[in-house]
């Protein structure tokens, strides 16, 4: 669901060996990639991936690796089930194009021409609002803007497209690019409204799925459970390798909710690399593809091991970039406890697909980047252990940060206030409610509205401050500070890990 940016941009990481750079790239793909991935799982400690090449219109490579869940020797295979988190936007945005080419919508029609409920916060904007514009992430909001509230919630998708509409952009329209997982959900419910019925899920199933044989895929996060050959997902949890509950994200469904397999992502890719046709059948129309890959928005520049430094686009539901003279077709994916990558390269009619099962690595994303100079016969830079080098060293830095604050929590510093001061019930006006109640000495809890299964604990650090650990390790840890005024409490603000919102919420006390 999340688009994740890459953490490491210096080229400095790594300097490419002369025996390296003469190195013969042709015997990387049959030869050492296994042992690569072996290596990448261990150091790091990835459960499971699967991974998929295609080129020119064959299956290179199609294997799974590692284990689906800690602890127990169940292997993953080709068919083995995997959230693909924000890769589902490719499927919505051609979806809303293959609609366009059958002349059902227009992707330059009001959003209101379709649903008249949609609003923007600002009124004057609502009816300048195209389909388009929410494909390509540039309504003028930041980046993961709203997605707390969004995101791992009780909200139906009714209730997103009408809470959409009080988040108050933070750019002008149209003058920034800003990742929202809510206007794909937007988008994704416009097909109810043009397809007889039919709701988003069910026309990905009958339009996408069924035709290019993806009989094993899933559209709602719900059913992942369910399936029988399917991973479990993982997180860190300070510092230890821990399976975690699925994530339930089908209220935003069109902007993260697919399961699937390297098997069946095969069939998607390589039917995008050729223009839609499943041998001579034309499943998805070679004008929607087009449609799905012009360059809509600047997101901002990318720096590679390579040395290059390139611009990377957004067009609808895929960024765009290009690599060693290769303009790359591509997208990450992210939602608790897993990690997924899809990338083609059209030109060479070249796919690859990555799927992992925990969501604290850059593995993924590396083993793409070799993969791809093994392709176009650049020098072996090992993106694994630049990026690795550089994770090792944030993780640390959060660790002994994060034990400076246990060890005042172990002063057990008093609050500043009586603890009944904090107790009662806080509001946002975008969120909801939140309640704190009293928890073991002077600890705190905190239970929100929309978070029926989270809680977060809150244990004093003096003053008006507590450390906050969330319930769901997705959401990371904080500080979490009380206003005070005239000794009573009248808010609190609340922030979740950047991989969630990047942005605080400030709650008042009723």
């Amino acid at each position: 669901m999340k688009k994740l940016y890459p953490l490491f941009l210096a080229c400095a990481l790594f300097s490419v060996t002369a025996s390296a750079q003469h190195a013969d790239r042709s015997k990387f793909i049959k030869d050492s990639l296994d042992l690569y991935i072996s290596k990448a799982l261990t150091n790091w400690r990835i459960p499971g991936m699967a991974v998929c090449i295609v080129k020119d219109g064959k299956v290179v490579l199609m294997k799974g690796y590692g284990i689906k869940e800690l602890g127990l020797m169940n292997k993953v295979d080709e068919n083995t089930l995997f959230m693909i988190g924000s890769n589902t936007k490719a499927f919505t945005a051609t979806a809303l194009a293959m609609l366009e080419a059958n002349k059902k919508l227009s992707l330059d029609e009001k959003v209101t021409q379709y649903i008249p409920e949609f609003k923007m916060a600002d009124k004057n904007l609502t009816d300048q609002v195209l389909v388009r514009d929410l494909l390509c992430h540039r309504l003028g909001f930041q980046t993961f803007q709203g997605d707390f509230t969004f995101y791992n919630t009780d909200l139906t998708r009714e209730d997103v497209i009408r809470r959409l509409g009080k988040l108050k952009p933070v750019y002008p329209f149209r003058t920034r690019w800003g990742y929202t997982n809510a206007a794909f959900l937007t988008a994704g419910e416009i097909i109810p409204r043009v397809a007889n019925g039919h709701s988003w899920e069910a026309y990905i199933k009958e339009a996408i799925f069924a035709p290019l044989g993806m009989q094993n895929s899933l559209a709602l996060s719900k059913d992942l459970p369910k399936s029988l050959n399917r991973t479990v997902p993982h997180t860190l949890v300070d510092g230890r390798l821990t399976p975690i509950p699925y994530c339930q994200i089908d209220g935003l469904a069109p902007a993260g909710a697919i399961s699937s397999s390297v098997n069946d992502m095969s069939k998607w890719v390589m039917a995008l690399l050729n223009n839609g046709k499943v041998g001579q059948r034309q499943v998805i129309p070679a004008a929607a593809i087009e449609a799905t890959r012009k360059p809509q928005d600047i997101v901002g520049s990318v720096q590679h091991l390579n040395g290059e430094t390139n611009f990377e686009l957004y067009a609808l539901g895929w960024f765009i970039q290009d690599y060693s003279n290769h303009r790359l077709i591509m997208h990450d994916g992210g939602v608790n406890g897993y990690l997924s990558s899809v990338t083609l390269s059209p030109q060479d009619n070249l796919g690859i697909v990555i799927l992992t099962n925990t969501d604290q690595n850059m593995a993924f994303e590396a083993l793409r980047w070799d993969i791809l100079d093994a392709y176009f016969k650049q020098p072996f830079r090992n993106y694994s252990e630049a990026y690795l080098k550089q994770f090792r060293a944030n993780a640390a830095t959060e660790q002994a940060n994060d034990r400076k604050l246990k060890d005042s929590v172990a002063l057990n510093l008093k609050p500043a206030l009586p603890v009944n001061k904090y107790l009662g019930k806080y509001s946002n006006e975008f969120y909801g409610n939140m309640q704190v109640t009293q928890g073991q000495n002077n600890n705190l809890e905190m239970r929100f509205e929309h978070h029926p299964k989270m809680y977060a604990l809150m244990q004093p650090l003096g003053g008006n401050r507590f450390y906050v650990t969330f319930s769901d390790p997705t959401l990371g840890k904080a500080i979490f500070p009380f206003t005070v005024q005239n000794g009573d409490v009248t808010g609190v603000r609340v922030k979740v890990a950047d991989f969630v919102e990047r942005g605080a919420y400030e709650f008042k006390k009723l």
